[in-house]
């Protein structure tokens, strides 16, 4: 258990958040949201003790251990395996089982298992970070987007075993979905002060917005009562026989004071502009092979149709081929065999995660949206820099001082820039808090256009897709129908695999 006592920080001059209290109790799994840059991270740090508060203190219990995902990456065993079981307990030396079943869970093959760390990529590197941290088993453990470096199969796998999870969590994931199988409470960070539910996503927000309307409707009727008092005191304050009246009226009007405005929150607001598409088919992949060398190809003789009006959703396990494919279909990349025959008339907006080292550090937001649109008209530009929530002098920002996240919505911004009837998206949810999500999902359906998608974040999948390109079992296939409906019939091929207790 941990206890936060009017806790208070600020972080470059902004005002994150004021006089907190609040508690972990034991056993709680807490999922902490907010919106990017209110403080949910530093929260974090001020747990682990990386940064000071301000004011007031976190209360931790001697010998509490606290376990995060450290982005540090530095191994010194020889394989993955030994370098997970250093994380055993001094009475665990013997129990190679524990790690094995933990790293096969987060994606690592038995062979992998025999490999040196420093063979594999970041993702994967952080990813036996995080074994680690499951197999020492701490009294806490903090997860910060666990989503950004997990593929969907090692995401459904660590939800049923933080489900299970005898000990505290506090956990910030975009991924409602994710979060709210997980999580017997939620925090939010909300106008600067921190609100705790037992529940879920839904049950928070739902909340939030019912105390805010009473807030509201209270301050209105304030205001009204406010007026009227004030009409009567100067109408009748020369009036010595009303002089008691007067003086009751203005300890009243004291009383109720004056409650401000509930300030209206930013978000993301916009759509995707379409192209006109008179046409069945957007592209069509016929026997097309790819491979970085001669001795494992990556995609083999796969076709695909996409139609117009399609929403495909690529999913699999990292490293197995999905953001080739969009790099095909996109035409960063050239297929060695077969080939793809797009449609005339096709206008394709891409987003891949990979795109962000292509912004301009020296460049303003404004001015990347400006040229992505291929247009000198700078009003437009600006308006989609408020839709990307860089209203006014924000817009004015460079390139090179931005977060993750902030980037992110700029690059989405380029897309907006002009006309698209094809969208090729790589991770679009990554960087973007819950909210942003929302409103990324809610462009996307009416988006008249095709969007070919690769996701592992399970909201999108069940709100957008209708077809599945799924790469499993060292294969690569097309699902007709929806997620849900993959899940019913084919389903991933865990699923049905035991979870032993963690208790």
């Amino acid at each position: 258990m941990i206890i936060v006592e009017n806790l208070s920080k600020s972080f470059s001059g902004q005002l994150l958040f004021k006089n907190i209290d609040i508690k972990i109790n034991p056993r709680e799994r807490v999922g902490l949201v907010g919106r990017n840059g209110h403080g949910k991270t530093t929260f974090f740090r001020l747990i682990t003790g990386e940064e000071e508060p301000d004011e007031g203190r976190i209360i931790i219990p001697k010998h509490y251990r606290i376990g995060s995902v450290d982005q540090q990456l530095h191994f010194t065993k020889k394989s993955v395996l030994e370098e997970g079981m250093t994380a055993l307990g001094p009475d665990e030396h013997d129990h190679l089982w524990k790690v094995e079943k933990i790293l096969s869970g987060l994606g690592f093959s038995n062979k992998e298992m025999q490999q040196h760390p420093s063979e594999f990529s970041g993702g994967y590197q952080v990813r036996l970070n995080l074994a680690k941290i499951l197999v020492s088993r701490p009294d806490l453990i903090l997860l910060d987007e666990p989503t950004n470096y997990l593929d969907i199969e090692s995401i459904r796998w660590i939800v049923r075993f933080l489900a299970g999870w005898p000990r505290e969590l506090i956990l910030i994931t975009h991924d409602r979905s994710f979060m709210d199988k997980v999580v017997t409470h939620t925090i939010a960070i909300h106008r600067k002060r921190f609100r705790k539910v037992a529940g879920n996503t839904e049950k928070l927000y739902n909340q939030l917005a019912q105390e805010e309307d009473v807030y509201e409707k209270t301050r209105i009727n304030d205001e009204r009562r406010q007026k009227r008092i004030e009409l009567f005191v100067n109408r009748f304050r020369a009036k010595a026989r009303l002089a008691n009246l007067v003086q009751s009226r203005l300890k009243t009007l004291k009383k109720i004071g004056s409650a401000e405005k509930i300030e209206k929150l930013k978000t993301l607001d916009f759509a995707f502009q379409c192209k006109p598409f008179h046409r069945k088919y957007v592209l069509k992949a016929e026997n097309i092979s790819f491979s970085y060398n001669s001795e494992t190809p990556v995609i083999e003789n796969f076709s695909l149709t996409v139609k117009a009006r399609d929403r495909i959703c690529i999913i699999g396990k990292n490293g197995k081929g999905k953001t080739t494919l969009i790099k095909l279909l996109s035409e960063k990349l050239k297929p060695q065999k077969g080939e793809i025959i797009f449609a005339p008339n096709l206008a394709k907006g891409v987003y891949e995660q990979t795109n962000i080292k292509s912004l301009i550090d020296t460049r303003t937001v404004e001015e990347e949206i400006l040229y992505a649109g291929g247009s000198s008209d700078r009003q437009k530009a600006r308006n989609i820099c408020g839709a990307m929530m860089f209203e006014g002098d924000a817009a004015l920002k460079l390139i090179e001082v931005l977060s993750g996240g902030e980037k992110s919505r700029v690059m989405l911004g380029k897309i907006l820039a002009r006309p698209v009837n094809l969208l090729l998206l790589d991770e679009p949810g990554n960087h973007l808090d819950m909210e942003s999500c929302d409103s990324l999902i809610a462009a996307l359906t009416s988006f008249e256009g095709s969007v070919v998608m690769v996701t592992h974040n399970e909201m999108f999948l069940r709100a957008i897709a209708n077809r599945l390109i799924i790469f499993q079992n060292e294969n690569l296939s097309v699902f007709e129908g929806t997620y849900e409906e993959f899940l019913e019939k084919d389903g991933w091929k865990d699923d049905n695999a035991e979870l032993s207790s963690v208790s």
